[in-house]
């Protein structure tokens, strides 16, 4: 399948530097099973769902894993040269894959100062990915990361302004607990605790999953065609008790809401082709795009996504190519504000 099909076109002021507040103050695009469109908040969530729908959040944390890096040796003022890294994935106790630039001088072996007192050096480079070996190990080597870190703000947002200390709460969900990611579940930026009861109130019954997001979602798909494109293998987790109750909701003939994409890629890994859901830790690779059959989530809140990305792709998958196209432009067109600190839509994926 063409990359170019999931292209279109977003005005600049369209994306979002900061979430509004309260966040479930979000605009919210809902796309039924047809494709007919209504203009909501977030805030609207329990009028939209039906007592005993379950709501499945993603209980990541995002970690500070961006660094501004120097590279040895100095020189005669005491600088290096400056290397952005961004670490992405734990692979040892003492050791991360990272993304750096420039990368194209880093060797295997150079020494890299992220702060004053905490290094790395440098294992390997595959273009613009390196493998960094710590000197810091486990728990010490979080904490210098949580320490020394700044929060890896997308680089839509980051481009146009400086992480600040206000972004250490804002790119960070209500349910984060779990920590491992470099990028928010997104969609989980909306919730507050007001809605949170509001939803209980109603009868909708909030579960955890767990999925650490990489910083491959940032990255452009250089490929022409989907077949070309390889996922980055990303570490998630449904607990037994999880999937059983989420076994029991479907039972009972209650809905499987996914908040995010990554709650979605969670789930449907950890299902059968039945839909029944069972216990799942370990790595999925996931690629969802038009022409997969959804095994097990019928409601997907999540962002409006980039052009060209895998999250525009799935969404197209969800609700249909042309149905989503038309969303996308209807959101433009009404002011909707896009990306990680933007609006949402409410998808109800169609029946066959």
């Amino acid at each position: 399948m063409r990359v170019d099909i999931f292209d279109y076109e977003l005005p600049e002021a369209r994306i979002a530097l900061r979430p509004v507040i309260p966040r479930d103050a979000a605009k919210l695009l809902v796309v039924r099973e047809d494709g007919r469109r209504e203009h909501a908040r977030v805030s609207d969530l329990p009028q939209l769902l039906r007592a005993g729908d379950a709501l499945v959040v993603n209980d990541t944390k995002v970690i500070p894993a961006r660094f501004m890096a120097r590279r040895g040796p100095r020189d005669e003022h005491g600088a290096g040269a400056a290397i952005e890294v961004t670490l992405h994935k734990r692979t040892a106790p003492d050791r991360f894959r990272a993304f750096v630039r420039p990368a194209k001088r880093l060797k295997p072996d150079d020494r890299l100062e992220l702060a004053s007192g905490f290094s790395a050096h440098v294992l390997s480079r595959n273009e613009g990915e390196v493998e960094l070996a710590f000197e810091l190990v486990g728990a010490a080597l979080d904490a210098a990361v949580a320490r020394h870190g700044a929060m890896p703000l997308p680089p839509y947002i980051a481009s146009r302004r400086e992480p600040d200390t206000r972004d250490s709460k804002d790119y960070q969900t209500i349910f984060a607990c779990e920590p491992g990611s470099v990028a928010a579940p997104t969609a989980g930026l909306h919730f507050i605790d007001d809605l949170l009861t509001r939803l209980k109130e109603k009868g909708i019954v909030r579960h955890n999953v767990t999925l650490n997001v990489g910083a491959g979602t940032f990255l452009p798909v250089t490929a022409d065609d989907t077949s070309g494109h390889k996922m980055h293998a990303e570490r998630a987790a449904l607990s037994r008790e999880t999937a059983d109750a989420l076994n029991a909701t479907q039972a009972r003939g209650g809905r499987i809401v996914a908040v995010g994409t990554t709650a979605l890629r969670t789930l449907e890994t950890a299902a059968d082709n039945d839909g029944r859901f069972h216990e799942f830790t370990g790595e999925t690779d996931l690629f969802i795009i038009p022409g997969y059959c959804f095994k097990a989530v019928d409601i997907l809140l999540t962002n409006f996504h980039l052009p060209r990305s895998t999250l525009f792709m799935l969404v197209c998958a969800f609700s249909g190519m042309e149905i989503m196209r038309a969303a996308y432009a209807e959101a433009i067109a009404e002011n909707y504000r896009f990306y990680s600190y933007g609006d949402a839509c409410l998808l109800f994926r169609p029946r066959s």
